[in-house]
């Protein structure tokens, strides 16, 4: 429920805080009725009652307090009125289109309805009517319910209705930005959410391949946890399997006191090649390996020792990468749902989907012609089960009501499969709850190719981030930075905001379902839609207060107090671009391509840069260089863009800085 629209707000929960008490009363009266309850089982019932109407309207008041701090997604409060409108004009039309978009091109005002064209071509199909679009778009105007936005509309060629935003409901806005921060519009009922990323492998080095998944990830979450869902972080580890028996056998060769003292293991990629050699290369360890499988399976004390001092070595390096990158992330690995897969595959046998071929346990799911093997053919599990298991786990008992796989697009098949299969078994219903792929292609080198060394080997993740500090560095002191401008603090702050940033946003900059080409050069370039250009864009908004001799008490005080003149077009255009935050978030909560949001920070910047050049914030007299006049308005227009920019930032997961 948005204010300043035309819903009706928190009818919901008004009618069962009215009910509750209507119920709390008939229980005091219940022995008038000539019933004679239990005592205790009526005060009990009585009791609950009344703790829930007490939940209710402290929930009521915090929703009600949280709404009028909220941003308003402008766009969907005119979706609201151009419905009520088209439902006025038109009562039996079932489902029309409805469709509120930003104008292009200022002539054409500030938005566009353009839902008479559809509505004329549903009249023809559905009715036989022949309704020129211009006629509806007519009927529309005159049923726009009073509202406090629209300061007029006008209906332009064959029927496109383009809406004229009040000015003093923009500025209000804006000022209700400024006191009260980047607040998201609230969601309702407060969701969970699970999201699957990142997922490296144990006794593998983290490549190029997984920072997208880690990126795109952790970004993903950021974005829900600012929307107020509840969200569970999970890194699916893959910490089981047939490699740990090789892994292990090779271990008490080299470090046969292994149980007593640490083994010294640095470089645990050599240590599974070297394991992976001989495995490959020698019958004998062959067969010892597979007999640790078979320990290790079975929990012998000192295998499961062993399988542990493997996996710690491999998740200290991995945490050094997620510190690089400001990760957050729950391990909940392949050996987590270990146990539950014996039970997955009873599941499926029990409701009569499961098949035998050549020994192996093969379930069909109906569309999709490879089948999942849930249990191989010597009693053993795959990662169709361990998928299986986790989906299960992910909706019966972490209760997800979304749950996203941030998982590359090569495994696009696989995952729906498994969805299907989940549905197929009962799991879930995807019009309830939604179980989404979010795939994204590969990242190639600027020959176009899958990104590699030189020598042809998968690039280390942690060599990339530690070549783009390199670099970041090299660019900063070639603008001399760090001779006058920074400390040696600033500049090495600067030095990680850049490099870690720029990674972060050439990746997140690209729709994620396509493959894109890493290039340090065109990402570290500080002109066009690059972190560079909008990190150095936000240092210059943020100084223009500073240098003015004003400080955040001043401008706190003037968001209360002055009001936001947007009489010059550069000022009106800022005013709208920033108070399209909330409706480009909302976008991305539906499809989850983030791009969008990255698109949205570079326009805002080029907007911003269109302003400063066209309005003067703070009046200088020219022999003198000395400080005239401040336009506080335009001062509070620069710092509501500032805030905005951050949040996005800090959605994208990149760290801007005050001095750069």
């Amino acid at each position: 429920t948005r204010n300043s629209c035309v819903t009706t707000q928190f009818a919901f929960q008004e009618n069962e805080i009215k009910l509750l008490t209507a119920e709390i009363e008939r229980l005091k009266n219940f022995g008038c009725l000539g019933v004679s309850p239990s005592l205790e089982g009526l005060r009990d019932e009585n009791a609950k009652l009344k703790y829930r109407l007490n939940f209710l309207k402290k929930s009521l008041q915090e929703e009600r307090s949280k709404s009028t701090k909220s941003m308003i997604n402008i766009n969907s409060c005119l979706q609201e009125i151009f419905g009520a409108a088209i439902q006025a004009a038109y009562p039996d039309l079932e489902n029309p289109p409805l469709v509120v978009t930003p104008s292009q091109q200022p002539k054409f005002g500030d938005y566009q309805c353009n839902s008479a064209m559809g509505i004329s071509q549903i009249l023809l199909k559905t009715r036989e009517q022949k309704v020129i679009p211009r006629e509806i778009a007519e009927k529309i105007v005159k049923n726009i319910p009073a509202n406090k936005c629209i300061e007029k509309v006008e209906i332009a060629g064959p029927g496109f209705i383009n809406v004229h935003l009040r000015k003093d409901f923009v500025s209000k806005q804006l000022s209700s930005l400024l006191i009260n921060g980047v607040q998201p519009p609230a969601i309702g009922k407060r969701k969970k959410v699970v999201v699957d990323f990142s997922s490296p492998n144990i006794a593998k080095e983290m490549h190029v391949g997984h920072l997208r998944s880690t990126i795109i990830g952790e970004s993903m979450c950021r974005l829900f946890e600012f929307a107020g869902y509840d969200v569970l972080r999970l890194n699916h580890l893959g910490d089981w399997g047939t490699q740990f028996g090789m892994l292990i056998a090779h271990l008490q060769d080299k470090f046969p006191d292994y149980l007593t003292v640490s083994p010294p293991i640095g470089d645990l990629q050599a240590f599974y090649k070297e394991s992976k050699r001989r495995f490959d290369t020698e019958e004998e360890f062959k067969k010892r390996a597979y007999q640790c499988v078979v320990l290790l399976q079975s929990k012998n004390p000192d295998f499961i020792k062993a399988w542990k001092l493997i996996c710690d070595v491999s998740r200290r390096e991995f945490q050094k990468i997620y510190n690089c990158l400001d990760i957050t992330i729950i391990e909940r690995g392949e050996s987590f749902y270990h146990e539950m897969m014996k039970d997955i595959v009873k599941e499926f046998e029990d409701k009569g989907f499961v098949q035998v071929d050549d020994g192996r346990k093969v379930v069909f799911v109906p569309g999709f012609p490879v089948p999942l093997t849930i249990m191989k053919s010597d009693g053993g599990f795959t990662y169709d089960t361990s998928d299986l298991a986790a989906l299960k786990h992910r909706l019966c008992e972490e209760k997800g009501d979304i749950l996203i796989y941030v998982v590359d697009s090569g495994q696009s098949v696989h995952f729906q499969t498994v969805f299907a299969a989940g549905q197929m078994v009962g799991w879930y219903d995807p019009k309830v709850t939604r179980v989404a792929h979010a795939a994204f292609g590969v990242v190639l080198g600027e020959d176009k190719k899958k990104f590699k060394t030189r020598s042809g080997d998968t690039v280390r993740l942690i060599d990339l981030l530690e070549e783009g500090l390199k670099r970041a560095m090299d660019k900063l002191k070639d603008k001399e930075r760090d001779k006058v401008v920074l400390t040696p603090e600033e500049l090495k702050a600067a030095q990680t905001s850049v490099a870690f940033g720029c990674i972060k946003y050439a990746d997140l900059s690209h729709n994620r379902l396509n493959d894109y080409v890493f290039s340090f050069d065109k990402m570290l370039d500080d002109r066009g839609n690059t972190a560079a250009y909008l990190l150095y864009a936000f240092t210059r908004i943020r100084a223009i207060a500073r240098l003015a001799n004003i400080d955040e008490q001043m401008l706190r005080k003037a968001a209360r107090e002055e009001v936001l003149i947007l009489d010059h077009e550069k000022e009106w255009k800022l005013g709208k671009c920033i108070l399209r935050f909330p409706e480009i978030l909302q976008k991305i909560l539906e499809d989850l391509l983030l791009h969008t949001l990255c698109d949205y920070l570079y326009e805002l910047a080029t907007t911003f840069t269109e302003f400063y050049d066209s309005c003067y914030c703070v009046e200088k007299d020219r022999q003198t260089g000395q400080i005239v006049k401040v336009n506080m308005w335009r001062l509070l227009l620069c710092e509501a863009t500032a805030t905005v920019m951050a949040k996005g930032f800090d959605i994208l997961g990149i760290k801007p800085v005050q001095r750069m």
